[in-house]
């Protein structure tokens, strides 16, 4: 089990369509976006795409990276962030952002919860943030490093709440 700032986590899975949740605000990169989806299938996560997408979604970039794995995917598609936070009015909501202070690793995770990542250019709107501080989360990286590639960055996220949920439906 993980430890957050406040002691060690204590969150298990516990029914069958328990889900984590992974949103892409306006992504831009199809490839991204397309190794974020085979992630996502393949650990039993669902995404959501907010729009405006920086590509079509019958791009071949897009369906390559996922070649395989769209069937196992739950896919959901919103108008923009409003219509998310609307669609889910209780939903547990973490913003990463290279703007966070604290740690990814220094949180404890549940199950439904979101992890908001933004488009590749600009990441998650300043607003947003600004408005969450407690809730915004960072992946450690060298001071001279601007940012992880976004579908690397998701991985990591996701697998470290996946970890302290000890790996729900995972072999």
């Amino acid at each position: 089990m993980g430890h957050g700032v406040h002691g060690p986590c204590t969150t298990r899975f516990r029914w069958k369509d328990d889900i984590m949740h992974i949103v892409l605000v306006e992504p831009e990169i199809p490839a991204n976006t397309g190794n974020i989806s085979r992630t996502c299938a393949a650990a039993g996560i669902s995404l959501h795409l907010v729009k405006p997408l920086g590509f079509s979604t019958d791009d071949a970039r897009l369906k390559r990276a996922g070649l395989d794995y769209w069937h196992l995917l739950d896919l959901h598609y919103h108008e923009n962030l409003d219509k998310l936070f609307e669609a889910y009015p209780n939903g547990r909501f973490w913003y990463s952002s290279t703007k966070g202070t604290q740690r990814y690793s220094e949180v404890c995770y549940q199950v439904d919860d979101f992890l908001l990542f933004g488009k590749e250019t600009k990441g998650l709107p300043l607003s947003l943030l600004q408005a969450h501080p407690e809730r915004v989360i960072r992946i450690p990286i060298l001071n001279d490093a601007r940012s992880l590639n976004l579908s690397n960055a998701v991985a990591i996220v996701a697998f470290e709440a996946l970890r302290q949920l000890d790996f729900p439906k995972l072999r």
